[in-house]
């Protein structure tokens, strides 16, 4: 039975057990619904407590089943919720682990909530590209108001029962599920249950306009592109505005309208790809993965900092090792410096922080590192050094330690050369800044063992990260695409369109940033070494602009001068007539005729290359599946997820025009940019990606 049914002491307790999250699948329906209607039919019951058993309360609704039959048989959530809030015996839902989306909402509809100190509580629909569609804007704003509604629904977040509690989402935390649920519920029936969240009135009642329209204003750069949050801030404000009938009757349309959009799609898409990342399909299920209880960073700089955050932020003691007692104090000054900012934003509490400092030590010699399961090296991209590095940490870890190397884009098996260990060698990439970046992008070495790949993309969980493997490659899957995304920004520069276009449409697609605005904020100065050492290995048949130097030349290396590609009033960013007449110039000097682009056209030129060249990666196994690309660009580069990713929203659009782009492009750019064998295969056979592999 997916719903056990247990009576005692005038108390019926139904018990999901639905493993692994009890999600609101058909068969929970119909349990639910049975035990409800046993336990209103037996007169020696006086209160229903719904519980969850195993791990969880009830994680959500069973997304496998949208859409499909199952999802239209048998009883409806809604049927369930009318039951239990219009029961005549008082009903309690007793929460631990999580009661999330349908789970919640199914909970809302409940006389009265309690949950155990470690639960949390959230209608996370909106990273779905939904909204709650079963009461939860209607009933959330009547508990805690409809500011707070606002922020944990917009948002998805989890919220904990302490947070809950101070809500008033919950009425109660508790010690012992099982006991002091059912004594609640027991009071319940001795003092009279409290009316139906839904007839609840008095925190809806009397609300400013304005709550919603300055909501609308300071959330509209956040949710810019996004349908969800505006259709959620629409229907928390009918909740309060409208009757409960009619303010469920708005949200039921905004919830089909939000399922029959395409954003609702890429986000399904995103959230099968992220867990589809995980697998890795040479390795055995046999293999298990090494137990990371310690580790040691190489480098004290912003990324080895960031990385070390990572590790003692997740309970994980960490060595920080640099090569001076100077570069020591300073990098340890930027971590303090980065949990005080946490600490005054009210991300962390006081006491975190010093934990998290208390796993850290700081050394300056290999032999201090200790027997870690794990070393991170975190030090500027040279080669020689890297390989030195290596060498030592090889001579001073124990044989079973594995050997991390955080480059962005050299090679993996070079790094290992200089080991006796190259089964441990593996390629662990975080992005800046690395303690909020999500993406761990981990590279194999030829050599790297299975256990080892097994290892790296296990740690990601507990750390907090999203792992995707790449093959080794120079860039692996997400630097090797990025420089045809900001190399087309600079060719469409010289060939016409300005910054502020190139900008504005990348950041009206889901951008956080325009390639440009970004360049500016990463400082031109930066860009221009990396570009001569670039230049070195470009192949004969390919060019780069001279802009990004033109403009450093002219003292232009962007915000920390105040101007760059615009010209900068603080943060703010304003056009430049200098900027482009240094552009228009260096037009005329490679003899480049100035022409107009539509958005459309900027666009598929900033996008489409990246994911010719993505399809490569495909056809050399860099990247083991399309969707493991998508979620590298949402999580390392801010590819916007309510798109599904470069390569679902290339898909979308038509994998016939992302050809036609590369074979046009081609002739100018050189033979790199000529279209992926894949990618011409797919589209004379009418097919996509997921025939691939």
């Amino acid at each position: 039975m997916s719903v056990d049914y247990a009576a005692a002491d005038g108390v019926a307790v139904l018990t999901v057990n639905h493993p692994p999250v009890n999600a609101l699948s058909l068969v929970v329906r119909e349990g639910l619904m049975a035990g409800i209607r046993k336990a209103l039919a037996d007169d020696s019951v006086r209160a229903i407590v719904v519980k969850g058993g195993g791990a969880t309360f009830i994680a959500g609704a069973d997304i496998s089943e949208f859409g499909t039959e199952k999802s239209r048989q048998g009883p409806r959530l809604q049927e369930i919720q009318n039951a239990l809030e219009t029961s005549p015996k008082p009903t309690v839902a007793a929460i631990h682990g999580t009661a999330l989306g349908g789970g919640f909402e199914l909970a809302l509809t409940c006389h009265a909530r309690v949950a155990v100190a470690s639960a949390k509580v959230g209608l996370p629909e909106v990273k779905l590209g939904l909204l709650p569609g079963a009461g939860g804007t209607v009933r959330t704003p009547r508990l805690a108001g409809p500011e707070v509604a606002l922020s944990i629904i917009t948002s998805g977040e989890h919220v904990s029962a302490e947070k809950a509690l101070g809500f008033g989402l919950i009425d109660a935390v508790i010690d012992d599920l099982d006991k002091d649920a059912a004594a609640f519920a027991r009071k319940l029936v001795a003092e009279g249950a409290p009316p139906p969240v839904i007839e609840r009135n008095d925190k809806i009642t009397g609300i400013d306009p304005a709550v919603f329209s300055g909501f609308r204003s300071t959330s509209a750069k956040k949710f810019r592109g996004q349908l969800a949050p505006a259709k959620i801030i629409d229907c928390i404000e009918a909740a309060c505005t409208r009757s409960a009938a009619d303010a469920l009757a708005f949200e039921a349309t905004a919830f089909q309208e939000l399922f029959q959009s395409d954003q609702r799609k890429a986000l399904i898409h995103y959230f099968f790809a992220e867990r589809e990342a995980r697998k890795i399909p040479d390795i055995p299920d046999s293999v298990k993965p090494q137990k990371i209880a310690s580790a040691a960073v190489i480098g004290a700089g912003l990324m080895g900092g960031g990385i070390a955050m990572v590790f003692a932020n997740s309970g994980i003691p960490v060595s920080v090792l640099d090569v001076s007692e100077e570069a020591l104090g300073k990098g340890r000054g930027v971590i303090e410096k980065n949990y005080a900012t946490s600490v005054a934003r009210g991300s962390m509490t006081q006491a975190r922080m010093d934990e998290a400092l208390a796993r850290m030590r700081f050394v300056t010699r290999y032999d201090e590192i200790g027997p870690v399961d794990i070393v991170v090296e975190a030090v500027f991209e040279d080669m020689d050094l890297k390989k030195k590095i290596f060498a030592e940490l090889d001579r001073a870890t124990p044989a079973e330690t594995i050997l991390a190397s955080n480059t962005s884009s050299l090679d993996i098996d070079q790094i290992a050369s200089a080991t006796k260990r190259p089964d441990k060698v593996v390629g662990v990439h975080f992005f800046s800044p690395a303690n909020v970046m999500k993406l761990q992008e981990n590279v194999r070495g030829k050599a790297t063992s299975h256990q080892t790949l097994a290892t790296v993309m296990a740690l990601a969980k507990p750390i907090g990260k999203v792992a995707v493997l790449a093959g080794n490659c120079d860039g692996f899957i997400g630097n090797r695409m990025l420089q045809y995304y900001t190399g087309e920004a600079e060719f469409m520069l010289e060939e016409g369109a300005t910054p502020e276009q190139i900008d504005r449409v990348a950041e009206s697609f889901g951008m956080a940033m325009g390639p440009l605005a970004m360049r500016d904020l990463a400082g031109m100065d930066t860009s221009v070494r990396i570009r001569a050492i670039r230049r070195k290995t470009l192949p004969a048949d390919e060019r780069m602009t001279d802009i990004v130097e033109r403009l450093v030349e002219a003292g232009r290396i962007g915000q920390k001068a105040g101007k760059g590609y615009y010209r900068y009033e603080g943060r703010t960013r304003l056009p430049d007539p200098e900027a482009l007449a240094i552009i228009e110039e260096a037009s005329r000097a490679a003899g480049v005729t100035r022409r107009t682009f539509t958005d459309e056209e900027v666009l598929h030129r900033l996008f489409f290359p990246m994911v010719n060249e993505a399809a490569k990666e495909l056809e050399e196994g860099i990247a083991i599946r399309a969707s493991d690309i998508d979620v590298v660009w949402v999580n390392g580069y801010g590819f916007p997820a309510h798109r599904g990713g470069p390569m679902f929203w290339a898909e979308q659009v038509g994998l016939d025009k992302v050809l036609a782009t590369s074979r046009a492009l081609a002739p100018r750019r050189g033979v790199r940019w000529a279209p992926a064998k894949l990618l011409e295969r797919l589209v004379a056979e009418g097919k996509g990606w997921a025939s691939v592999g």
